[in-house]
């Protein structure tokens, strides 16, 4: 429940504060005392444009702050606590909106500082401003189909909820069936470029490490004789060859020789012993190194055949690798990518094939929840028109019908349905629309069409009432919903708002005193001397207070006999009607 709306430096009003109260309260007022511009604040507290043409003259900012009662355990409490926000003391909740002549504006939401976005997502469990932009809303298809909707409650939500869902993947599934087709031709190139790549090395087939291994084995096919000569000439320097002739000494016989001195010597001196012990394993070393030297010497192999075959596989290996701007392991490496990549490639095609089964799979979903939600709203559709005509003639409209027409478009490339294709969207398949029957035999007309605006703003609110019964406790705010009406339809949009508050919180912006007389608060707005208006001038009345104001707004003579006598008959009808259950 709004508790309370200050307003500073929006038009007219200088500052202002309004005192609201539970039930019917409405705000009258000479014309350009500043009533709209109530409703202006509103629909800033309630995440509406920002209009920086609103700012008063002379002033750099405007300013509107709203204090809200809510359930500290209800969801708005905790969107609230979520976005850093708290509530003050017994629930109430502070919410202001600042717009700056520089093109900013400024939001806060329980002292803490959010986006605008917030109040709209908050507005929608809290507040509903009706004025006559709401009335050419009414007149948009998606409205009427929500207004609709709404009435058939969850036989539509449940069904449409889970079509959402599945209309949602089905535009996910199509994205990526159109990039998969769109890249089929670069994936085809890019798999073709893989696989011819792959077929060369695998040609080549080289194994890791190959290119070192095959340079080592070059070098001694390459330099055989050179390298068995130096062999040859270190085993003879260390081991006398006896069929030399020369008779001289190899290392490992003067080293064996020196050992063999110094162990005779050995036992004389610890020490002389110590380094015979160092000899001998110097000789074994050595004896060791030419058997090693023999064996190489040996095993090297000047073979030209083996040689010519070598160089030609390091040939081909050196073309793979510049190919690849690297060694054979890193060939090898990126071989195994590739690999791994040409099968994402060559299962693209399995990837369509399946993305295809489940956008058909999830097309056959839509069309049997779409049937479903169809169905509940045409189900709905005569029940709501009822219940619209039966509030309408309570309106001064008693000949008049609502119809709600639920039909389909077709379109080729719609679902299945019906025996046809039909377009369809996120709220599924049907376009709703409401038609007005102002007296029998008169053609059924679009709303827009067929009412004037006083009957447009008593349809609005008509289906307003016909909607309250599950949004009580939400503040419903009117702008001149009575416009364009007078006489006996005026009373009967005043009862009509009285039953509303009787589940609301309504506030109605009025220049009718038959729509005054049904209010429990009746704030009337005035100007200064200067042309403002100022806290002076936003007063609640007293009994007295009304008889006067509704006078004036009679007859234009708040003194006048006649005007006054007419408005305490007004007054008195109209608690009459309210103390009736």
């Amino acid at each position: 429940m709004l508790e309370e709306i200050r307003l500073r430096g929006l038009g007219v009003i200088d500052d202002a504060v309004l005192d609201l109260a539970p039930g019917l309260t409405v705000v009258t007022g000479e014309t350009g005392a500043g009533k709209t511009m109530i409703v202006q604040g509103l629909g800033l507290l309630t995440g509406g444009r920002a209009d920086y043409g609103l700012i008063r003259p002379g002033y750099d900012r405007a300013f509107v702050e709203g204090r809200l009662v809510i359930s500290p355990d209800s969801p708005t409490a905790a969107r609230v606590r979520e976005a850093g926000g708290e509530l003050d003391e017994g629930g109430v909740l502070v919410i202001g909106r600042t717009l700056i002549s520089d093109g900013r504006s400024r939001v806060q939401v329980g002292g803490r500082a959010v986006p605008a976005s917030l109040l709209a997502q908050l507005a929608e469990d809290l507040v509903a401003v009706h004025g006559q932009s709401e009335a050419q809303r009414l007149l948009k298809t998606s409205a009427q189909r929500a207004a609709l909707d709404r009435f058939a409650g969850e036989a539509v939500a449940k069904p449409l909820a889970r079509y959402g869902e599945r209309h949602t993947r089905l535009a996910a599934v199509r994205a990526k069936l159109t990039g998969i087709t769109e890249r089929s031709r670069e994936r085809a190139a890019e798999a073709e470029s893989l696989r011819s790549r792959l077929a060369d090395i695998e040609r080549v087939g080289p194994s890791a490490g190959e290119d070192v291994a095959l340079d080592t084995e070059l070098r001694r096919l390459e330099h055989a004789e050179a390298l068995v000569r130096a062999a040859e000439t270190a085993h003879a320097a260390l081991v006398a060859d006896p069929a030399s002739g020369d008779g001289s000494p190899g290392a490992v016989d003067m080293v064996s020789a020196a050992r063999r001195v110094v162990s005779a010597e050995g036992d004389l001196d610890p020490a002389l012993a110590e380094l015979g012990t160092r000899i001998r394993e110097a000789a074994v070393l050595l004896a060791d190194v030419a058997a090693d030297l023999a064996s190489y010497a040996a095993g090297i192999d000047a073979d030209p055949v083996r040689l010519a075959a070598a160089q030609e596989r390091r040939a081909d290996l050196a073309a793979l690798t510049r190919a690849h701007g690297t060694d054979v392991d890193g060939v090898l490496a990126w071989a195994e990518e590739a690999g791994r990549r040409l099968l994402e490639l060559d299962g693209g095609a399995d990837s369509a094939e399946a993305l295809v089964a489940e956008r058909d799979a999830l097309l056959d979903d839509l069309a049997d929840l779409a049937g479903q939600v169809s169905s509940a709203r045409s189900r709905a559709a005569h029940e709501f028109g009822e219940r619209v005509a039966a509030e309408l003639a309570g309106l001064a409209m008693p000949r008049a019908r609502v119809v709600a027409v639920v039909s389909q478009r077709d379109d080729p490339a719609g679902l299945a349905m019906f025996g046809r294709k039909v377009a369809f969207g996120p709220g599924g398949v049907d376009d709703v629309e409401l038609r007005l029957v102002p007296h029998p035999g008169a053609p059924a007309r679009p709303v827009h069409k067929g009412a004037s605006g006083g009957e447009l703003s008593r349809v609005m609110l008509a289906i307003e009432v016909v909607l309250a019964a599950d949004d009580a406790g939400v503040t419903m705010v009117f702008d001149e919903v009575d416009a364009g009406v007078g006489g006996r339809a005026a009373v009967e949009i005043g009862r009509r708002l009285a039953k509303l508050a009787r589940s609301h919180q309504v506030i109605c912006i009025t220049h009718l005193p038959q729509v005054a007389s049904f209010a429990d608060r009746h704030l009337v707005v005035s100007k200064a001397s200067d042309g403002s208006v100022t806290r002076s001038g936003v007063t609640a009345l007293d009994d007295a207070g009304r008889v006067r104001e509704l006078s004036r707004m009679l007859a234009g003579q708040e003194d006048s006999t006649l005007a006054r006598g007419h408005a305490e008959e007004l007054l008195a009808a109209a608690a009459a009607d309210k103390a009736t259950p």
